[in-house]
């Protein structure tokens, strides 16, 4: 249980994209038929987990940027206000209540599917439809009608990746390092799952916490079991430490894993030497994959002077899903606008978006590796 942690300055960070007043401010209900459209962006703006919390700011704020410039919706402008969870459960679901409280509509984040799991009861509650960045399988177990992911589920992912290891490049002797978190359990599960419908069992099976700096104990037993391969579950600081300590022990199999190893932050973490040749399950492999995920890396790299990378182009997805259903819906609020959403088909970044009943949208992956330092399409 994450210990509690009361709200600061800096849990709350008000970024208004429309110019209009801080939360709490009197601002006009956003219910209402006049006045700004108030949406909440809850991420880590500040810790261990803020690198997330950033990328989903900046695709996020890019879509209503955009969206303003044209006019809003329904000639209204979009209020996005953000809000410094700093990863913590606890800080989450004291926010879901100031935002029920401030008269938000809607939600988007968090990238930390923990902390979203936490807000969910209190934002169902309050019937305020939440796109959320995470990918843990327990995100769907919450059965809130008003949670909805702006990407795949870990099963989507590890699903996609057992079939490239064990199926195309008949890999069987697999190790797996994964945390203890949300983000972790969900990978662990997803992907033991996987193995076990192709009769494969890991070699090692290794699980740390989420705030672990060293692995040597975990590794040296993995390297004891000399496997062909390595499943990372955890997110890009942790999984780069891994690695990185990894070949300092003399492991030089190849890792593979989900999202977090297809970002810079885990080649940085790691050093690209080290993560060569390592295996990526993701619905957005580079920023040249169509002419849309080009003109929005060219935009992306135009506001921020910084390269686009899967979790912006997620946070970007969701809040143009959003925005389409408040148009479509002329600015429903409630099951109104979870109806909306979910009745919302969007051609995205990511793929073709349509939602089911359990909030997921889109149920594909492709796979890349780390090569020369950038994430590239893997051959068959």
């Amino acid at each position: 249980m994450a210990r509690y942690r009361p709200l600061t300055a800096l849990a709350v960070l008000a970024l208004v994209v429309a110019g209009c007043s801080a939360p709490g401010e009197g601002n006009k209900d956003s219910g209402s038929d006049t006045g700004p459209i108030k949406i909440a962006l809850v991420d880590a703006q500040s810790g261990q987990l803020s690198s997330l919390g950033a990328w989903e700011l900046k695709g996020a704020k890019l879509a209503v940027t955009e969206w303003n410039a044209q006019g809003g919706v329904n000639g209204r402008q979009i209020q996005l206000d953000v809000f410094d969870d700093q990863g913590d459960p606890t800080i989450g679901t004291n926010l879901a209540r100031k935002i029920d409280s401030e008269g938000y509509i809607a939600m988007l984040g968090t990238a930390e599917s923990a902390v979203t799991i936490a807000m969910a009861p209190t934002l169902k509650t309050a019937e305020i439809p939440n796109i959320t960045s995470g990918q843990s399988p327990g995100l769907v177990g919450v059965g809130s009608e008003f949670l909805f992911l702006n990407g795949p589920t870990s099963t989507t992912y590890d699903e996609t990746l057992a079939k490239y290891i064990v199926d195309q490049q008949g890999i069987k002797s697999i190790a797996m390092i994964t945390n203890n978190g949300s983000y972790g359990k969900g990978e662990h599960d997803a992907f033991t799952k996987a193995l076990k419908s192709r009769n494969v069992t890991p070699v090692a099976d290794q699980v740390v916490t989420t705030d672990q700096k060293d692995f040597s104990a975990a590794l040296t037993t993995i390297r004891q079991k000399n496997p062909k391969l390595i499943f990372l579950g955890a997110e890009e600081v942790e999984s780069g430490l891994i690695v990185k300590q990894a070949r300092d022990l003399g492991i030089t199999v190849p890792f593979a894993g989900a999202a977090p190893q297809g970002t810079p932050v885990f080649l940085d973490t790691a050093g690209a030497k080290n993560v060569e040749g390592t295996i990526v399950s993701s619905p957005y492999l580079s920023n040249d994959i169509s002419p849309e995920s080009k003109k929005f890396a060219d935009a992306y790299k135009a506001a921020y002077n910084e390269e686009a990378e899967l979790h912006g182009a997620k946070a970007y997805d969701g809040a143009q899903i959003l925005l389409t259903a408040l148009k479509s819906s002329n600015v429903a609020t409630g099951k109104g606008l979870a109806d909306a959403i979910r009745g919302t088909k969007y051609k995205g970044l990511l793929g073709d978006f349509a939602y089911d009943q359990t909030g997921v949208g889109i149920f594909a992956t492709s796979i890349g590796k780390i090569q020369g330092g950038k994430l590239t399409a893997a051959s068959s």
